[in-house]
């Protein structure tokens, strides 16, 4: 029970084929009462309760600061304690870089990257307090190799805001024992990319990846586990690829 006693917020985890849920998932078999916070309450709701009664979701916006504040208000109201954030939350939009528009920037930035900066600043002061946390960042490979297969040029752009974004937070942080890591997975298996590769795209994509397997949302979890435990307690402001080999440094 690598996660006996804590307290975990993980943000856009209400879809069951996703990332955050999978990482909801696993935090609550090994021991953490895990906080669901996703745009639809019901939704999120719904999500917790199905890893058991001591679990909670709530509804809100990442991208705003008064929902954020008052969504982790009812946490530490609740359970009086936050260990563990999953700054999960993001979205995405396959759109040349000719044609980004105006509002195609401020969606991407605003949830990947505003919305974990908010989040984070939420969770900071109680973490400073108990003079212990864990945040893990989830970005992508995209960042790390300009573009990628669902994401255009804004969300490469988003994504790496947050590696440096993170690393910063680590560096601030780091004397009040608080720590700051980023997981930067590759192509996973999610409702994202659900019925839109072909059978041609998929086998020139394995072609790339030394695994030879695309990624599933299990991956991710185990990476966040190992994040937001002890395990990783002499790690922060690092990026974990998790990406089957398609991006080797």
């Amino acid at each position: 029970m690598l996660l006996k006693d804590k307290v975990a917020v993980i943000t856009g985890a209400a879809s069951v084929r996703g990332l955050g849920f999978a990482t909801a998932k696993l935090y609550a078999e090994q021991g953490a009462k895990v906080v669901i916070i996703d745009l639809n309450a019901e939704a999120s709701r719904a999500a917790a309760a199905s890893l058991g009664d001591q679990h909670l979701g709530l509804a809100a916006n990442v991208c705003n600061e008064l929902q954020v504040n008052a969504a982790i208000e009812q946490v530490l109201g609740k359970y009086g304690r936050i260990d563990i954030l999953v700054n999960n939350a993001g979205i995405t939009q396959p759109i040349k870089l000719m044609d980004i528009k105006r509002e195609n920037y401020d969606a991407v930035l605003d949830v990947s990257l505003r919305g974990t900066l908010l989040m984070s600043q939420a969770v900071i002061p109680t973490m400073r307090a108990q003079k212990s946390g864990s945040i893990v960042c989830i970005s992508s490979v995209s960042a790390q190799r300009g573009g990628g297969i669902f994401g255009g040029p804004h969300y490469s752009a988003a994504k790496a805001g947050v590696l440096g974004l993170a690393k910063a937070m680590a560096r601030e942080l780091g004397p009040d024992n608080v720590r700051v890591n980023c997981i930067t997975p590759g192509l996973i298996q999610t409702d994202i990319t659900a019925g839109k590769l072909s059978d041609e795209m998929k086998t020139s994509i394995l072609a790339g990846i030394p695994l030879n397997r695309l990624g599933d949302a299990q991956d991710i979890a185990r990476a966040a586990l190992f994040l937001g435990s002890d395990l990783s307690s002499y790690s922060t402001g690092i990026t974990l690829d998790v990406n089957g080999g398609m991006l080797i440094h």
